[in-house]
């Protein structure tokens, strides 16, 4: 008996030794690199994955700033990449999809008053015209205040990869041209509508002149990956403890992701009674 329970003690050791070597790799193969977070809507409101509370997001921030995070554009993170530049210790990214008029009511404030910068991937049809999503004089006044900068998700939001290249080649192209008409400054990142691309998407944002173009890929972004198919950490709302949870993904991410690819994995092959017991914050 006394043996058994010697094996067990063994192995539970064994375990946790192999865990903790996992994890320092992980986060060694993660030097210089950077979450950068992905939001949606920013609001009171609407009840959903893809809506942040306002008192979430401002908690979210406020963490950030009062933790010595420095936020950039990613022009600025692909520079570092491309000359080898190491960013500071506590580097990221925030960014939002589609141009909700949320974004300048409730996030763009909550920026200027946590002195973080912005990045909104704006849909260009939809400016102007929805009332919920912002206005050309609002896209304008935040891309000046060098809190938010703008950039392209397309001008329709349509997904690229069942669209026809002529229709990709217009939607890259004319939503890049109309936001640099307004804004009066290079727009030179793309987020891709539902993360989806290929070869011949990402050959078309080359040619139409951006420098990037990010997925919704669980990943931390580093000078590693292809720029026209850059990671980032999605963020939800809806959850509980969401501060907690928000923390984990910005701190843990070099371990989650690989976690969160193996337990989709697991879910594509019918095994989710072993991927329920994957926590993914």
């Amino acid at each position: 008996m006394k043996k058994i329970a010697g094996f067990l003690v063994y192995g539970i050791l064994l375990c946790f030794v192999l865990a903790a070597f996992a994890i320092s790799f992980a986060f060694y193969g993660a030097k210089n690199s950077v979450p950068v977070l992905n939001y949606h809507q920013i609001n009171n409101e609407d009840v959903n994955a893809l809506t942040v509370s306002v008192e979430d997001f401002d908690a979210q921030m406020k963490y950030l700033a009062q933790n010595g995070y420095t936020s950039i554009t990613p022009n600025e993170m692909l520079a570092a990449f491309e000359n080898g530049e190491t960013l500071p210790e506590k580097t990221v990214v925030i960014t939002f999809d589609d141009g909700y008029l949320d974004n300048y009511l409730n996030a763009y404030p909550i920026l200027q008053k946590y002195n973080l910068k912005g990045t909104m991937f704006v849909i260009t049809d939809y400016v102007s015209l929805y009332p919920n999503y912002i206005t050309w004089d609002e896209a304008v006044e935040m891309q000046e205040s060098g809190v938010m900068n703008l950039e392209s998700h397309t001008m329709g939001h349509i997904n690229l990869l069942k669209s026809s290249k002529e229709e990709a080649i217009f939607q890259l192209k004319t939503s890049k041209d109309a936001l640099e008409a307004h804004l009066k400054k290079p727009v030179e990142f793309l987020a891709y509508p539902e993360g989806d691309y290929d070869d011949e998407i990402e050959k078309i944002a080359k040619d139409t002149k951006y420098k990037g173009a990010f997925t919704v890929n669980y990943d931390l972004t580093s000078k590693e990956e292809d720029p026209f198919a850059l990671s980032r950490v999605p963020i939800f709302g809806m959850e509980n403890r969401a501060l907690e949870r928000f923390k984990l993904r910005v701190t843990m991410t070099p371990v989650f992701s690989p976690l969160n690819k193996f337990k989709r994995k697991l879910e594509s092959i019918g095994l989710d009674i072993i991927s329920d017991h994957i926590y993914i914050p």
